[in-house]
């Protein structure tokens, strides 16, 4: 089963998105209502694009990755290639897994 890795430093971040492959960051906090409905959907996504690299960011632990990358609501989702961003979807969007699914089918 496809695991989303937690990211616990701006090194280990800068790290993962430098590839030349798409990867997924999800950027989320524990307090958040959204993130937990979001959990229980997710799953079903990850295996959908288990051919993806799954990252996970506690918005609260790295602040500073949230603002460099305008992450104001959370639950969000960024893609990330060679060290830029090229999709997010942002929180208010971010609420069914039809939503999910559309953002990534369109960005990936």
């Amino acid at each position: 089963m496809t695991k989303m890795e937690s990211i616990k430093s701006v090194n280990h971040f800068n790290d993962v998105i430098g590839g030349d492959q798409p990867v997924i960051v999800k950027f989320q906090a524990d307090w958040c209502p959204d993130c937990r409905r979001m959990e229980m959907f997710i799953g079903d996504i990850l295996e959908e694009y288990s051919k993806y690299d799954w990252f996970d960011v506690n918005r609260d632990e790295l602040p500073e990755l949230g603002e460099k990358y305008e992450v104001m609501g959370i639950p969000s989702l960024l893609v990330f290639q060679n060290g830029e961003k090229i999709a997010h979807l942002h929180s208010a969007e971010a609420k069914t897994p039809e939503e999910v699914q559309q953002f990534l089918a369109s960005n990936l």
